[in-house]
């Protein structure tokens, strides 16, 4: 089944954004797709504030599925989700054998602070059935952080504008209880869409559709 993605000259202020954000094992290496199991994934926007963490990986990557084939056209808000959140999920997602709406491409065009994902050639641009993504990190680094003494991490910029993050020991993000990493994990997802609903230029850094390149 197709699932076209709005064109740009159809996004306006009405295109509601959706933050997500993935928290992953850090047990072993929570940045290596390859051995690292995502736990939770954070939704945050459109009307909808929910976590999906269980009872396994298969379950929470299914259910974030559902839940955003759900969503009628929008555009998907990460914090260096190009570097992180989608190349890790399409990797989990192919490791365990399962078909998603996500689609990447990577873009060797797309920098970042550090190294691509162990196994990945790079950054990616994406899309989640109909919802077109946008990762806030690189529209911030492109300007703020180009003019500005100011790290473009989440929680820095957070702060610097005003907003509250919740903050936890990433190392230790398996010693959290379920409630705390509930909060933990929504408060990235629903920053990382806060920051960019700030932009009047939000919808110039939607990615082009993957899916119609090659």
């Amino acid at each position: 089944m197709s699932h076209p993605m709005p064109s740009l000259d159809t996004i306006d202020t009405t295109t509601p954004l959706i933050g997500l954000d993935i928290e992953t094992d850090t047990t072993i290496d929570g940045l290596d797709p390859r051995q690292s199991s995502v736990l939770a994934v954070a939704i945050s926007g459109g009307g909808i504030e929910a976590v999906l963490d269980g009872p396994d990986e298969r379950s929470v990557l299914v259910e974030t599925d559902r839940l955003l084939a759900s969503i009628g056209a929008g555009v998907l808000v990460t914090w260096n989700g190009a570097g992180f959140d989608l190349p890790f999920i399409a990797t989990r997602a192919r490791i365990l054998g399962l078909s998603l709406g996500l689609i990447t491409r990577h873009d060797p065009s797309i920098a970042g602070r550090h190294d691509p994902l162990p196994g990945e050639p790079g950054r990616v641009r994406g899309r989640w059935y109909r919802l077109g993504h946008l990762d806030g990190f690189q529209a911030y680094r492109a300007d703020v952080g180009q003019n500005l003494p100011i790290s473009c991490g989440l929680k820095s910029l957070a702060k610097f504008v005003g907003l509250e993050p919740v903050e936890v020991d990433r190392r230790r993000i398996h010693e959290l209880t379920p409630e705390e990493m509930h909060e933990y994990v929504l408060s990235d997802a629903r920053l990382a869409r806060q920051l960019v609903e700030r932009r009047v230029d939000r919808f110039a850094w939607v990615d082009q559709d993957p899916s119609s390149s090659g």
